[in-house]
């Protein structure tokens, strides 16, 4: 094996290369966050509505004399 020399980071070479490192797997999870928080508000939202139009059918079928 050959040995290869590596370079001593100061520390600011550090810190910004821990930054570049981290940053965009924290701003991919943020985006994941946001886009499924949309996803289940949507389905909530749907539900709801989709409840109300139940009941207001419901209460239709109560109000018709049975045919």
């Amino acid at each position: 094996m050959e040995n290869v020399e590596t370079p001593e980071l100061t520390g600011l070479e550090w810190v910004a290369d821990f930054a570049m490192s981290t940053v965009p797997p924290i701003l991919m999870g943020i985006i994941f966050y946001i886009v499924m928080r949309a996803i289940f508000r949507a389905d909530s939202t749907e539900r709801k509505v989709y409840a109300e139009i139940e009941a207001e059918e419901r209460a239709k079928r109560k109000k018709l004399p049975n045919a």
